[in-house]
Formats: C-alpha cells, sequence, structure tokens
C-alpha cells in the first residue's frame, strides 16, 4: 500500500500494542457504529486469519468493543472496553475463524444488532492504524474512511443516482470517489460517495428525501 508520510509508517496515536491489530481493529469497529448510528444491544465479531490467532495476546478484542461503543483507538477507556460494554447492557459474542479462507488474514465481521434492527460490516485492517471497509449489508464495495464519506441506501432506480449528484451539487459538494455496489438489477443498492467537504446536515436531510432512498449513514474521518 502507497504511504503519505512518516506516520502512516510509525503508526498513529493510539492505545497499544498494535497498529494493524488494535488501532485499525478499533477504527472497524468505530465505522460500524457511526453507519448503524447507535449503540447496539448485541454484538457479534468474526475474526479471520492473524486477528484469529493473536486477538487477545494484541488486545484486538478489546479494540474492537472499543469502537462499537464508540471510542477512538487512543481513548484509554479501551482498555477497560468489556467492562464498559456490560455496564451499557451490549452483549458480545467473539467467533474465531484461524484458518486460511477467502478473506484477508487481518478481517473483522461485525455484526450489530438492536430492537430497531441489525447491520453488518466486513473490514480488514492494512497496518499503520488504516483500514478497507469490504462489506457493507452484503454489498461488495472499498471504503477507506479516509475523506468525508456518504452512505446511500436505495432502491435500483432509474435517476437516483443523478439526484443525489444534483443535491451535493447544489451545495457546492465535490466528489472525489464514488461507486456504487447492487444485489442484482432493479433490487437494492448502495452509493459510496467520498467527497472533498463536509457533508451538513441540510444535505444529509435532503439526500434522504429523494425517492427510492431509505437509508443514509454519513462517516467523518
Amino acid at each position: 500500500m502507497p504511504y503519505t508520510s512518516i506516520f502512516d509508517i510509525i503508526g498513529p496515536i493510539m492505545v497499544g500494542p498494535s497498529s494493524s491489530h488494535t488501532a485499525g481493529a478499533a477504527r472497524i469497529g468505530k465505522t460500524a457504529r457511526e453507519i448503524f448510528g447507535r449503540c447496539p444491544q448485541r454484538a457479534k465479531i468474526t475474526f479471520y486469519g492473524s486477528f484469529a490467532q493473536t486477538y487477545r495476546g494484541h488486545g484486538t478484542d478489546l479494540a474492537i468493543v472499543g469502537g462499537i461503543l464508540d471510542l477512538n483507538a487512543d481513548d484509554e477507556k479501551i482498555i477497560r472496553s468489556f467492562e464498559i460494554a456490560k455496564e451499557q447492557g451490549v452483549a458480545i459474542e467473539f467467533i474465531t475463524v484461524p484458518e486460511e479462507s477467502a478473506y484477508h488474514p487481518n478481517t473483522a465481521k461485525v455484526s450489530l444488532v438492536d430492537d430497531q434492527g441489525s447491520f453488518e460490516l466486513v473490514g480488514i485492517s492494512i497496518g499503520g492504524g488504516k483500514i478497507t471497509i469490504k462489506e457493507i449489508e452484503g454489498f461488495k464495495i472499498s471504503l477507506s474512511g479516509e475523506n468525508p464519506t456518504l452512505l446511500v441506501f436505495h432502491h435500483d432506480r432509474y435517476g437516483a443516482i443523478a439526484q443525489v449528484a444534483q443535491k451535493l451539487a447544489l451545495n457546492r459538494i465535490n466528489v472525489g470517489h464514488m461507486e456504487v455496489a447492487r444485489k442484482s438489477k432493479g433490487d437494492l443498492a448502495l452509493m459510496v460517495i467520498e467527497t472533498d467537504q463536509e457533508i451538513p446536515g441540510e444535505t444529509l436531510a435532503d439526500v434522504k428525501k429523494i425517492d427510492h432512498v431509505y437509508n443514509v449513514a454519513l462517516l467523518n474521518p
């Protein structure tokens, strides 16, 4: 992967010991929490490959639970994340798949559930605290979370993409990268839109009102 500064190699400010197994895991958990939009009642976390083999020693379990509880990678409360989860009534379940699989060795699947619904995300830690989200609700994507990102869940209908782009343009928001994933033609779809500017709440509200859009989420770096 390309590095843009020495800090990408040294790693982020964090509660250690590992940028890939700790800081990256915390970011995966926090990304899942931000898209879910609230504290879950239950969280099921599946670790694959290296994550599954070393998660206890590297604190990957504490870190990813801390992220789900909305803690940043440098928050010292991460070391108490199990205790905090219990205090908040969040049931945690871990599943490990240590053998080789189709997934990247540092992969975590996070499933969040409460009375209002459920959500699932698959993320990988690529080193230096950086992550890539590879799946959201079964949609195959590639999301770094390094830029403000708008997620638009919608029905695959004519004009839906153009309407979202128009709302952004009217608010002078430039699109840096965009991809669309769909489960099948005419079925459910997901727009992943990385922007050069932060997206204000009014714009988010406008996108929610578009026909065929059934949910939106906003990720800020």
